[in-house]
């Protein structure tokens, strides 16, 4: 068996809590990590020392130029998901890119043309796909069950949920607030259980009512307000060109119950569903019917995630989390923050 080689771009938290331990459950495959990289060098060495890396980068370029190194996974913030993503591209390499695709849809075109031109594979880390219940809603779904799906709504929202670490509340480094953080997971989930109709326009509204404000309670670690510039709240009306319509909503600080909200609700002439708590809505006989699935399967979706990219390399077949469904994702989420800005519906571009 073929050894598959992994190089990984960006060996923090993720890296080493998600990624790379996907990797290693894949040994079996013939799958081993060959190289780590980090512009933190102790960033790097820690990843190398907890999961064996025999090399060891500060430049990802470098790691790039060996021959052993068949595909990687880009876990770097927002702002360096790009160049890594094309530069690993050009080199030969599958890319395994954390969420969301890019900053923008301008750098996100970018990441799928490269994808395109040289014929490797690249898959988005949207892992919340690959979680049972939403496994399962997506059979029903394509088996007819929800008939015609022409309304959802969905929520990523959280009490005093604002990051106290990392770059999550800079603007020019993320991207944005909880939108581009959250939002966007709940956001991809709802666009493929809905089977991907084509946004056509939006419309959207940000606040920053919490983050800038001193003294406001974090339950995620303290953050610096000097330095908030992202929204820490969002909500919008996407309009899709077979006239179906999406709410969404998403938030790092809402005066709600304490509880995190992460779900969508999915509305259609034969029935309807919830992901969490995952639950499907029938009328049969005239009878209104509400039904739980019992006994689904624990999954542990980031390594189910990884196991999907090695299978389609080893197999050579389509990726499950495809760059321009991650685009999708990624125009609909600048339309909101340009419809915000002007105070008006957009086209998503």
């Amino acid at each position: 068996m073929r050894q598959l080689g992994i190089g990984i771009i960006g060996s923090g938290g993720i890296a080493r809590n998600a990624h790379m331990p996907g990797y290693k459950a894949c040994e079996a495959q013939g799958v081993k990590i060959v190289a780590c990289s980090d512009v933190n060098p102790d960033t790097a060495r820690l990843a190398a020392d907890q999961f064996e890396v025999p090399h060891v980068f500060t430049d990802y370029r470098e790691m790039l130029a060996l021959d052993e190194v068949d595909a990687v996974s880009i876990c770097t913030p927002n702002y360096l998901h790009m160049q890594p993503t094309i530069d690993a591209l050009e080199a030969g390499k599958h890319v395994l890119v954390e969420k969301p695709l890019a900053m923008n849809a301008v750098e996100g075109h970018a990441m799928v043309h490269a994808a395109k031109r040289t014929g490797m594979k690249l898959q988005v880390g949207f892992m919340t796909r690959f979680q049972s219940a939403p496994q399962a809603l997506k059979r029903f779904i394509e088996a007819g069950e929800m008939g015609d799906i022409y309304f959802a709504r969905a929520q990523a929202m959280r009490r005093r949920g604002i990051p106290g670490w990392g770059v999550f509340t800079q603007k020019d480094k993320q991207g944005g607030g909880p939108l581009i953080d959250i939002g966007v997971h709940i956001l991809d989930l709802t666009l493929w259980l809905m089977g991907h109709p084509k946004p056509t326009f939006c419309s959207g509204q940000t606040y920053a009512k919490f983050g800038p404000r001193a003294g406001v309670l974090g339950l995620m670690g303290q953050w610096d307000p000097k330095i908030f510039t992202v929204e820490d709240f969002a909500a919008a009306l996407v309009r899709f060109d077979n006239g179906a319509t999406l709410v969404l909503e998403s938030a790092f600080v809402a005066n709600q119950e304490a509880r995190e909200v992460m779900n969508t609700e999915l509305f259609g002439t034969e029935g309807g569903c919830s992901y969490r708590p995952c639950k499907m809505f029938f009328e049969k006989h005239q009878t209104l019917i509400d039904a739980t699935p019992a006994f689904l399967p624990e999954v542990k979706a980031h390594e189910a995630e990884v196991k999907a990219f090695v299978n389609a390399i080893l197999e050579d077949t389509p990726v499950p989390v495809t760059g321009e469904e991650a685009l999708m994702t990624t125009q609909i989420i600048d339309a909101i923050y340009r419809s915000s800005e002007l105070g008006r519906e957009v086209p998503v571009e």
